[in-house]
């Protein structure tokens, strides 16, 4: 189960929404979410939780590129949310490399033959990287900007140290605390 909400900085201090993500399907529709939901061009925190697994921060600022921050990569990566936040330049990947992988994939069938074409015995597997590393594998751990909060009040060695409950103590770091459990 997920729970997001967004988090928007006013001239009053911080409006709390829970939010919907059925409609995100892509970071930047995450980041439009978070604008439109911006004062002024102020600060937007967008928040996704999934059940105590792990969480992701996205920090909007007016027309800037968003800031992302997400709690374990291993774990996000197995969730439709987290993967919109794990972005090939957050995980050292070559841009689109995904897409020309399925593009590929979509010309030879999976057993490695054409259509119509005899199927021929599987070469053998070839390590990616001369240290057998997979330059595809998504880290365990933390991944993103560590100081995406640290300006609001939350040092990096405390993000890195939320376990459960994280966005209760994000909320209550950026001053947003009453207003947030206005919205749980």
């Amino acid at each position: 189960m997920y729970f997001a909400a967004l988090l928007a900085r006013t001239e009053d201090g911080w409006e709390a929404s829970d939010t919907e993500l059925d409609d995100v399907e892509t970071l930047s529709d995450l980041t439009d979410l978070a604008r439109e939901a911006s004062v002024d061009e102020d600060t937007v925190l967008v928040y996704i939780e999934q059940e105590d697994a792990w969480f992701g921060v996205v920090r909007v600022d007016g027309e800037e590129d968003p800031r992302i921050y997400v709690s374990d990569a291993s774990a996000a990566a197995r969730s439709s949310y987290g993967e919109i936040l794990l972005t090939d330049e957050m995980l050292g990947r070559e841009p689109g490399a995904e897409d020309e992988i399925a593009a590929l994939e979509e010309l030879v069938d999976l057993d490695g033959t054409e259509d119509g074409e005899p199927e021929r015995s599987a070469p053998a597997p070839v390590d990616p990287d001369e240290d057998g590393s997979d330059p595809d594998a998504v880290p365990a751990g933390p991944i993103g900007e560590l100081g995406v909060l640290a300006d609001l009040g939350m040092s990096e060695k405390e993000l890195l140290t939320l376990q459960t409950d994280a966005l209760s103590e994000i909320a209550e770091a950026v001053g947003a605390a009453e207003v947030l459990e206005s919205v749980r």
